[in-house]
């Protein structure tokens, strides 16, 4: 196959796969230090502030297209958490839901793709949240579901919504090595399995993703490393899928207090994507706030 052969084949395959270019409901990196430990009861808000960016789309085996590819989202997230008084196998019991309104930007030079969007995302509704509070770690798992609530058009690239229903599992832990709780390292798992986008009907593969941090408190402060990574483990279906797995990795750094006055939480992390597959490669900037009541 010569290389212009190889263009046409790898574009072909692009412009089937352009409706499920980003496939996964949950946004990576958007947790950090201590991703792991939910807070005591209580009623909070949370808002994640997500920028990403990538003019890199990369082939299944890490190779970067030509395809003159430029992606900008921005996501406001809005949270809202509430963890009861009840206990469950010794567990506190919450819940939340998060209704995201993303704008997303979105170029194929090679496909004549130019498309934009800002709407209403898929809505998270999490009904069961166990967490663990111990003197050496807290722990937490949950269990969810994405509602295909946004407009799905599978002739916008940039639609908001994915068009189809994701249920999400949540696992994690975060320990610390020291009685005071200045040091931290913690690991969030999540696992994603999707169902059958109508308009195309394909149905992405399961997804799992584990969000990582390692960190410090000083003087009122938390800085560390923080990053993540993300497998499909099963492969896509349905007449014109893909049939690679795609995956990526990424790794940065976050810093984060606490304000007593405002009763409220900063937290500021920068991450730099590295070796994916099927999919786009750029960097993530996260400010989340969290307001207790």
């Amino acid at each position: 196959m010569n290389n212009r052969h190889r263009i046409a084949v790898l574009l072909y395959a692009l412009l089937l796969h352009v409706p499920t270019v980003f496939a996964e409901h949950y946004v990576n990196g958007v947790e950090g230090l201590k991703a792991a430990s939910v807070p005591p009861a209580g009623f909070y808000y949370r808002l994640y502030n997500v920028f990403y960016n990538a003019d890199s789309l990369m082939d299944g085996s890490s190779n970067e297209l030509p395809v003159d590819f430029d992606v900008s989202v921005y996501a406001m997230a809005n949270r809202f958490i509430w963890i009861t008084e009840q206990k469950i196998l010794g567990a506190d019991y919450g819940m939340n839901v998060i209704l995201p309104l993303i704008n997303t930007d979105i170029s194929i030079g090679a496909l004549g793709v130019d498309d934009s969007d800002f709407a209403l995302g898929d809505v998270l509704l999490e009904p069961i949240i166990l967490s663990w509070h111990e003197s050496a770690f807290d722990a937490v798992t949950a269990a969810g579901v994405y509602i295909p609530s946004g407009n799905y058009d599978v002739n916008q690239p940039a639609s908001a919504s994915k068009g189809y229903w994701t249920g999400l599992l949540t696992a994690g832990v975060t320990y610390y090595a020291d009685p005071e709780k200045t040091w931290s390292a913690s690991i969030l798992s999540r696992y994603e399995f999707h169902g059958k986008q109508d308009d195309t009907n394909i149905t992405a593969g399961d997804d799992f993703h584990f969000e990582w941090g390692v960190g410090k408190t000083i003087e009122g402060w938390d800085v560390g490393l923080v990053g993540y990574n993300q497998w499909q483990v099963t492969e896509d279906s349905g007449e014109g899928a893909s049939t690679t797995k795609d995956r990526i990795g990424a790794i940065g750094a976050e810093v984060g207090t606490f304000i007593p006055s405002l009763k409220t939480a900063i937290s500021f992390r920068a991450l730099q994507e590295y070796q994916a597959k099927d999919r786009s490669e750029g960097s993530l900037i996260t400010l989340t706030l969290t307001k207790i009541f």
